[in-house]
């Protein structure tokens, strides 16, 4: 699929399409729930999602807020909303449920849907809402039940233009507030478009995702980018590392999305499954944070199957992903061309190959970034007005971009910079070693001192003696951990990061 310019709508566009050309042909498939749902079948509830916004005279950037997880009801109403033209605010509620209240203040919507009332803000009495109901059962007073009274012929020309606001998700955060991210439609077709070709997603693919598509990643991979390639979505609840291998051979996936912490589940409870019981399967892809070299390896050495590694940003969604036959080991893969990456110095000045410093994004940066909602957060660019993606990395001489930090996980040892994934790769080569992380800690003369906690694997008595002499000689003597503790786990965020900010305080704990 390429960009029409004669649409405004693209989401509408290609539900059209696919309908018309594969009425009964699988679009998405809720493992969970066992329901199947067709592209003739989402195209007409759809088609009821509009005339009833329509009835309601649900207007452009109009705000339709979603409380719900991964289910048949969320994605139908995710791609219903969208193809009418209002906006679909996507938001997670176990992890922002401190913060409903907050959200739903922030974006003002028309109207709220959930689907667990367990978990509802005490606000929710302020705005029309309605439970989301079932796809399949009726369930009075439901939203669902309510459409099924609604026509599902076309309601007529979608409202917006391709510069309204499609999609609002909102980033997940610790202490601070969660920041409401805003998506035009042209930088969501744009950027559907693009991230798929790269992976090289065709009709026949049939993805399988667990990833919340509360998120804007598996939004758009998975999502809009089975939608627009007429390809088929499998997905899942959550991730389950003894049922995924069974998922993958049972509905003959092709693509298999992932990310580190599944990949490494994965590897530390091998499935039985061989390579040809699923010979279907293309690749999976690990995206939300780098894999470590070592997982890499281990994983494709165990299971025989291509990782494809992708990257992106919430101020401008997917930057860089690889194909089966365009790939390196360690790499998050070739920037997309449209987002135009640079690698700068803090003076803004470009750097050659091989040298790292700040990921950026092109300096015409108004026809593709994203926008933060109202005074949530100034989008940061540098002095050429490019967008300044917080990421420390490097492209090297054939174009293959590789992530070596975040800016704000440096560890600055008297005014030296130095990243923390380098010597975790370091740590991660010692067979021993299951989990590596790597920070700093307030230091009163140089600033800070680095330290690190290592998981051994599988119970393996670690020798420390062996870990700090590995350092010593694959490190430059600034970058040796001063201190190594052991750990039984590292923490990381519902995401999969590892959350650096609980490690400090564990190690304050330990070490007084």
């Amino acid at each position: 699929m390429k960009i029409n310019l004669n649409v405004t709508n693209h989401i509408l566009f290609w539900l059209k399409h696919y309908q018309e050309i594969v009425p009964e042909k699988t679009f998405i498939f809720s493992i969970d729930q066992n329901i199947n749902v067709s592209y003739k079948a989402a195209f007409q509830t759809c088609c009821r999602i509009g005339n009833f916004l329509k009835v309601r005279k649900i207007k452009a950037n109009d705000r339709i807020a979603l409380l719900s997880n991964n289910s048949i009801e969320h994605l139908l109403t995710y791609f219903g909303v969208m193809s009418y033209g209002a906006t679909i605010c996507t938001i997670n509620v176990e992890m922002n449920q401190n913060n409903l209240n907050y959200i739903l203040n922030r974006i003002a919507p028309k109207l709220v849907l959930y689907d667990n009332i367990t978990l509802l803000p005490d606000s929710l009495s302020e705005y029309d809402s309605l439970p989301l109901g079932s796809w399949t059962n009726s369930i009075s007073g439901s939203f669902f039940e309510k459409l099924d009274k609604v026509s599902k012929n076309d309601f007529g020309l979608p409202v917006n233009e391709p510069d309204d606001t499609a999609s609002i998700f909102f980033t997940s955060g610790t202490d601070a507030k969660p920041k409401g991210v805003l998506i035009s439609f042209l930088n969501l077709t744009k950027n559907t478009i693009a991230i798929t070709e790269r992976f090289g997603i065709i009709e026949k693919d049939r993805i399988l995702e667990f990833r919340s598509f509360n998120w804007m990643s598996a939004q758009v991979l998975s999502g809009l980018g089975s939608l627009c390639n007429g390809s088929t979505l499998f997905f899942a609840l959550k991730f389950s590392v003894t049922k995924y291998f069974t998922w993958i051979r049972t509905f003959k996936a092709t693509i298999a999305t992932g990310n580190p912490t599944s990949i490494n589940m994965l590897i530390n409870r091998p499935s039985s499954l061989k390579r040809n019981e699923i010979s279907h399967l293309r690749f999976f892809t690990s995206s939300s944070s780098p894999l470590f070299i070592k997982d890499w390896k281990k994983f494709e050495t165990l299971y025989d199957i291509p990782i494809l590694q992708g990257y992106g940003a919430s101020e401008c969604g997917w930057i860089a992903g690889s194909n089966e036959n365009n790939r390196r080991l360690g790499s998050v893969g070739v920037p997309l061309q449209y987002q135009k990456v640079k690698i700068v110095d803090r003076s803004g000045k470009r750097l050659p190959a091989n040298v790292q410093g700040m990921v950026v994004i092109r300096s015409n940066i108004s026809n593709i970034q994203n926008r933060y909602l109202g005074d949530d957060v100034e989008i940061k660019t540098d002095s050429e007005g490019r967008i300044v993606t917080g990421d420390i990395g490097f492209i090297d001489e054939e174009g293959f971009l590789f992530i070596t930090g975040r800016e704000k996980d440096l560890i600055i040892i008297g005014g030296i910079n130095i990243s923390p994934i380098e010597i975790e790769n370091v740590l991660m080569e010692l067979t021993e070693i299951a989990a590596a992380a790597v920070f700093g800690i307030s230091e009163r003369i140089f600033g800070e001192k680095i330290v690190a906690f290592v998981v051994p694997d599988h119970n393996v008595d670690l020798d420390m003696e062996k870990i700090y002499d590995h350092c010593q000689r694959r490190l430059t003597k600034i970058k040796v951990p001063k201190q190594i503790d052991i750990v039984n786990s590292l923490p990381k965020t519902e995401r999969g990061k590892l959350d650096k900010k609980i490690m400090n305080k564990i190690w304050l704990d330990m070490n007084g």
